[in-house]
């Protein structure tokens, strides 16, 4: 069985004088208020002009000398990772092929604005389609929708939103990839059965093998849920007579600092679980160094997300089972399509579903051995 732990204030009075016609006064409190909102529109108009000059000044720049179809801006939670690395790349690629110059908007320049604020640049700087990490969130809807109601087409990647006007979203079967973490679950689970030497064994009702998922707290979207799904259905159809305690565990991913500090909570507590599900590549790194800190080596096993050199080194060592390997620069490339395809056609695919593939200890020599080449190159 699987338990799923699932002003009031006082009203003014006009004073009116019996013999006189009451007059109209302004005290500093009533024209306060007035010349703080003035000078803060006046602000937000010249920070807005400002932005939109070294914006488009910039890309001039950059670009000098090529003269391009159109231009496109991506736009992502996390510029650091190698996985946004290279499905920034995979798009770079695909868009010279057809003659588009696309650019990540939070890589260098303006990394310290947050998703949405880079949506409202992209925006009124008039680009020809966007590439965002959405969300359900309803100012994400909001924007996504003044995008198309001003001609711009706008593709969800990774993390979609349902409600808005998108043209397309470009992400993984999340069920799909759920089922696959689910069998590898159940893999080590098979493995622990037939290797215990506890005195209650691992699988039973005295002594559930716990799996944890990892989840962010802060990212809010239908993705996760279905990835759940697919897991807990997996594990219910084919778990045998094993006993597994599937939990959820909330990481604040507001940033780097916080998702460690979250992980490392679940090796304080006592109730350590034996298998740690990771669903992207910040989540598989902070928990593969947690284990190694706490010494839970061997205790532990981590199922990660995507294939950095440190992933790929830690599966190579035995630290992490294996991970999912996500066709990033399929993902970029998709984004490209899919824009080109409603300039061109004024609709596109609704989906475009990356491929994905499992690294684990019997095939991490191919891909240590690629990455390896692709350093000599």
């Amino acid at each position: 069985m699987i338990h799923i732990i699932k002003f009031r204030g006082k009203k003014k009075r006009q004073l009116h004088e019996k013999t006189k016609a009451p007059e109209k006064r302004f005290s500093g409190l009533t024209f306060l208020p007035v010349f703080l909102t003035a000078v803060c529109i006046i602000s937000t108009g010249l920070m807005a002009a400002y932005i939109l000059w070294f914006y488009q000044g910039s890309y001039q720049e950059e670009t000098s000398g090529e003269k391009y179809d159109r231009y496109y801006i991506m736009i992502t939670q996390d510029d650091k990772s190698a996985f946004w690395q290279s499905v920034y790349e995979g798009a770079c690629e695909r868009a010279l092929q057809e003659n588009v110059y696309v650019d990540w908007l939070g890589n260098d320049r303006f990394q310290d604005y947050g998703v949405e604020e880079q949506m409202e640049i992209a925006i009124a700087s008039g680009v020809d389609g966007i590439i965002v990490t959405a969300s359900e969130a309803e100012e994400m809807t909001a924007l996504i929708d003044q995008a198309a109601a001003k001609g711009i087409p706008v593709v969800t990647l990774y993390g979609d939103n349902t409600l808005s006007a998108r043209c397309s979203f470009v992400g993984v079967g999340g069920y799909n990839l759920g089922r696959e973490y689910g069998r590898q679950a159940l893999r080590i689970v098979e493995e622990r059965l037939a290797g215990t030497t506890e005195t209650l064994v691992v699988g039973t009702q005295d002594r559930p093998v716990r799996v944890t998922i990892l989840v962010n707290s802060y990212t809010k979207g239908l993705d996760q849920n279905i990835l759940y799904s697919g897991i807990q259905d997996t594990i219910e159809q084919e778990r045998g007579d094993a006993v597994i305690e599937l939990s959820l565990h909330s990481v604040d991913d507001t940033n780097a600092f916080s998702v460690e500090e979250s992980i490392r909570d679940i090796f304080m507590e006592g109730d350590i679980p034996d298998i740690l599900i990771c669903l992207n590549e910040l989540n598989t790194t902070c928990a593969y160094q947690a284990v190694v800190d706490y010494n839970k080596v061997g205790v532990v096993s981590i199922l990660g997300y995507y294939i950095s050199d440190t992933i790929l080194n830690a599966i190579d060592r035995n630290v992490i089972y294996a991970t999912v390997d996500i066709d990033t620069p399929q993902m970029g490339g998709f984004c490209i399509d899919a824009l080109q395809e409603y300039h061109d056609l004024g609709y596109t695919s609704q989906y475009f579903t990356a491929d994905i593939s499992l690294v684990s200890r019997e095939n991490v020599d191919e891909y240590l051995r690629r990455e390896e080449r692709t350093e000599n190159e």
